[in-house]
């Protein structure tokens, strides 16, 4: 059995007390700097244009990832994620820049770990840093192909390996836990899983996963076809942390969808909308106030451990809303049975 984790203990003992806030938005915030192809590029020689490569910026801007992170934290955020969404060798295949992965994640991850322990060292209130795993540009579900259903561009165990990489220099950069997120494609998340849980045996230590699923349509499903309720029960294996909702939608369309998956789930939720939708520009026009008032009926409901912000969201909605949840007591998560009985499952079969 592996040593269990300090850090997850930790966690639960403070989501126990509160809601807790994770941070919010990373690339709609990026581009408030209207930065410019050198300040990606920097000095690596690289022989692709890197503009557009937020990742890239641990490298060559990591003043702005530290900004943005400082902003977080003085916002309120119980939880910093890394800036590496898209640092796999997949993603970065795009921008020829696969053999900086390692270097990628080391720097986004010693960048967030800085700046978590300053900030507790600061009040001593607990801080906590998650690896960020996005879900790539490919699937392993869907092919690209409408002419051939049957081609994947990327299979299982090269997903798998890739999502290894990536998962080793965060560990080795100081994260405390793995946040898989924005799945749009179950079996994708379930090679990140299987990474994760390698990577656990390895080490002989428990690495705590959140997982973090995104819903196409006011449906519930993602991409890959999986309803909310039917993707719980296909990582529920993992033993997951946290689970939970983000991006899809800003928090007044999110709600059902939360309150679906707060009643089944028995581990703590962690949601984290938009700032509303986009307007016709792609820009995000709901104010922190509005957002904060959202969020707070959430809390008023029981429906959430941990909530945060996705695309669009600033540390002035991440301020507004660990304001509004301040003071009301978390989610009780519920027993198997219970979480079973929602759901229309027999425990026992579950048990089996």
């Amino acid at each position: 059995m592996n040593k269990p984790s300090e850090a997850a203990a930790r966690f639960r003992a403070e989501a126990a007390k509160r809601i807790l806030v994770t941070d919010g938005a990373w690339g709609t915030m990026i581009q408030t700097f209207g930065l410019a192809e050198a300040d990606y590029a920097g000095t690596l020689g690289l022989s692709h244009e890197q503009k557009g490569n937020n990742d890239m910026l641990c490298l060559t801007r990591p003043d702005i990832i530290e900004k943005i992170t400082q902003g977080y934290l003085d916002a309120g955020s119980d939880i910093v994620s890394t800036n590496t969404f898209s640092s796999t060798t997949i993603s970065q295949a795009d921008y020829g820049a696969e053999h900086l992965v390692r270097e990628l994640n080391l720097a986004a991850a010693g960048i967030a770990r800085r700046a978590a322990d300053a900030a507790q060292a600061k009040d001593g209130r607990p801080r906590f840093v998650a690896g960020a795993l996005g879900p790539t540009n490919k699937t392993l579900s869907l092919s690209p192909d409408v002419n051939d259903p049957g081609f994947r561009e990327v299979d299982y165990d090269q997903v798998k390996d890739v999502y290894t990489q990536q998962i080793q220099a965060l560990l080795d950069g100081g994260v405390d836990f793995i946040l898989i997120e924005t799945i749009f494609d179950t079996l994708n998340a379930k090679a990140a899983i299987m990474a994760v849980l390698e990577e656990s045996d390895r080490r002989g230590v428990e690495i705590p996963i959140m997982i973090s699923m995104t819903i196409t349509d006011m449906s519930g499903r993602n991409l890959s076809g999986h309803a909310i309720d039917a993707f719980w029960w296909a990582v529920r294996h993992a033993k997951p942390l946290t689970v939970g909702l983000n991006c899809s939608f800003g928090a007044d369309l999110l709600r059902p969808h939360v309150q679906l998956l707060s009643g089944i789930a028995d581990t703590l939720l962690m949601s984290y909308p938009n700032a509303g939708l986009p307007n016709e520009l792609g820009q995000y026009d709901e104010l922190p106030a509005r957002t904060g008032h959202l969020v707070e009926e959430w809390a008023k409901e029981g429906l959430i451990n941990v909530i945060g912000g996705c695309c669009g969201t600033t540390p002035g909605h991440i301020k507004a809303m660990a304001d509004a949840v301040r003071g009301y007591p978390p989610r009780v998560v519920p027993t198997l049975p219970v979480a079973t009985r929602l759901a229309g499952l027999d425990p026992m079969i579950l048990a089996a």
